[in-house]
């Protein structure tokens, strides 16, 4: 699958957040630098179909399945990990399927703990589980490691890969390691 994104602009009250992006999007991991306040967060909003650009188009994701990491976990906070997947994945929840990614994913022995007693670590590597527990053709990651130990990155890392695989990611993240050990191509916005 490839997005493309051309001469895309978005302004809040006025203030231009980005200008005429242009950027292609296919298999594989993107990186998306950028600095604090460049857009990245709203690039992906418009993405994912949450803000509308006021100018440009983005095409490719019309019918695609997303799923996405915020840089805020969006957890439900009552529910222990699994019926926290269990929750975006209704029917097609697979209970050994659900245990092995947590497994993967260092959050297995949590059971029947609900969400809002975890660490920030766990509560950043449910927030991937979710993500990464959906059917998915286009994969947003809005600082996915936040608050992760190096174990726990490489984890989640690993994780990511394995489940990635000839699909259309896109990362953003300011740690140059986190890209490299998601074989990233590296982009920025201006």
């Amino acid at each position: 699958m490839t997005v493309e994104i051309r001469n895309l602009s978005k302004a809040y009250g006025g203030v231009r957040v980005l200008r005429n992006v242009n950027l292609t999007l296919g298999p594989g991991v993107t990186c998306l630098m950028a600095a604090s306040g460049a857009g990245k967060t709203t690039l992906v909003r418009i993405l994912l179909g949450l803000e509308r650009p006021d100018d440009g188009t983005v095409t490719g994701l019309e019918t695609a399945r997303l799923s996405a990491v915020f840089q805020e976990d969006r957890l439900l906070e009552r529910l222990d990990a699994a019926r926290n997947l269990r929750f975006v994945l209704g029917d097609a929840y697979d209970e050994g399927r659900a245990a092995e990614l947590l497994r993967e994913l260092g959050l297995d022995g949590v059971d029947g703990k609900p969400a809002g007693e975890y660490s920030g670590g766990m509560k950043r590597r449910l927030a991937l589980a979710r993500a990464l527990s959906v059917p998915f053709d286009f994969l947003a990651l809005d600082e996915p490691f936040t608050g992760l130990d190096g174990e726990n990155r490489k984890r989640a890392i690993t994780c990511i890969r394995r489940r990635a695989v000839g699909k259309t990611v896109l990362l953003v993240t300011h740690e140059m390691e986190d890209a490299a050990g998601l074989n990233a191509k590296i982009v920025g916005l201006e």
